[in-house]
């Protein structure tokens, strides 16, 4: 592999990886109750 495409690879897995955790960061702090288990 060229370093190149190291660099990329690195990139795409990290943006990848970041946003989950931020995601999942930003909903344990923020949860979304707003619609959850009503069924009327």
């Amino acid at each position: 592999m060229t370093t190149g495409a190291l660099v990329m690879m690195v990139l795409s897995i990290g943006i990848l990886w970041g946003g989950l955790a931020w995601s999942i960061l930003r909903l344990r702090k923020h949860p979304d109750v707003s619609g959850a288990g009503e069924d009327d």
